[in-house]
């Protein structure tokens, strides 16, 4: 009777087990696979879920431009669009996109910055637009990405001064990014609505979408996607990495943000050990602060900016 019960068990725990990388599987393909059958380029299945439907990729900014390639780690070919301003100068920034979104998407950012004289450099994320890959990180393998565009930007120009300006997962990227060794060429850091942890967001939303409780779902999850995607869901946090961050972040968060709540904001703002500045807009959305507030939100960018920069070029 004993072997027939321990040999119960063991097919039990087989099946259980079999289930919850079922369901872990399904989570990591509908919230990082990119590509489905009818376009292989396609944004996660979660993006027609969580991100606004009636944000358009912006106008391609009206300046000089170059197109940029470099391999990561791994071997995937990342892209990116390298814009020139009118007039010479010292002064990038690195402009990087949000989740289920392409360098695009960010191209107005681009153009106020090429407008003001920066040189801007736009890259596609992995599994983004015309980079390879076939799963976003959530900023843990894309913060590597954005440390090689850094230095392939000051080994372009050993004279640059840099600015690092993310947006949602773009923001969580510049910020990990941040917390790494980088060249003394970057000076600032822009974050506009970053989570805490992609763990956090991802469970709030499972419990929006799907009515599901993050336990024991979010803890299988994130196992499984150290298996397939080669990391913890967990292990992309800005909050766990905001204090090794010795640059100046200017943190910026719309009132509104139902993705990213502000509260988010604030934590990070109260974890930052550097210099910093808060920046809420009320009534806007997530990734909505630029348009919601435009006069407000890049006068804070170039007065935060400017404090930290050489007036050269």
């Amino acid at each position: 009777m004993k072997k027939k019960t321990t040999g119960l068990t063991l097919v039990l725990t087989g099946v259980l087990a079999a289930v919850g990388v079922g369901i872990g599987l399904y989570f990591i393909n509908f919230a990082l696979q990119r590509g489905n059958e009818k376009d292989a380029a396609a944004p996660p299945a979660a993006s027609s879920q969580i991100l606004d439907p009636t944000v358009r990729q912006q106008p391609v900014p009206d300046f000089e431009q170059g197109e940029w390639q470099l391999v990561a780690h791994d071997g995937l070919r990342l892209a990116a669009t390298h814009f020139k301003p009118k007039q010479p100068s010292d002064r990038w920034v690195i402009v990087v996109h949000g989740y289920g979104r392409d360098q695009r998407s960010v191209w107005d950012i681009a153009s106020v910055y090429l407008q003001a004289g920066y040189h801007v450099l736009t890259p596609d994320l992995r599994a983004s637009g015309k980079s390879e890959g076939q799963y976003l990180s959530m900023g843990y393998w894309e913060s590597k990405d954005l440390a090689l565009w850094t230095k392939e930007l000051v080994r372009q120009a050993p004279q640059a001064q840099v600015v690092l300006h993310g947006v949602s997962m773009g923001a969580a990227t510049v910020m990990l990014t941040a917390a790494r060794g980088l060249p003394s060429n970057v000076k600032v850091v822009v974050e506009d609505c970053s989570y805490t942890s992609a763990y956090e967001m991802f469970a709030m939303q499972l419990q929006k979408i799907f009515g599901l409780p993050s336990f024991p779902i979010m803890n299988i999850v994130d196992g499984v996607s150290r298996l397939k995607v080669g990391h913890f869901i967990s292990d992309a946090a800005p909050l766990q990495e905001i204090d090794k961050i010795k640059l100046p972040v200017l943190f910026i968060h719309g009132e509104a943000d139902e993705l990213a709540p502000v509260q988010m904001a604030d934590r990070l703002y109260a974890a930052a050990k550097g210099k910093k500045q808060l920046l809420k807009i009320a009534g806007a959305e997530h990734a909505d602060a630029r348009k919601a507030a435009r006069q407000a939100y890049y006068a804070a960018v170039f007065a935060f900016i400017d404090q930290h920069l050489e007036n050269k070029n």
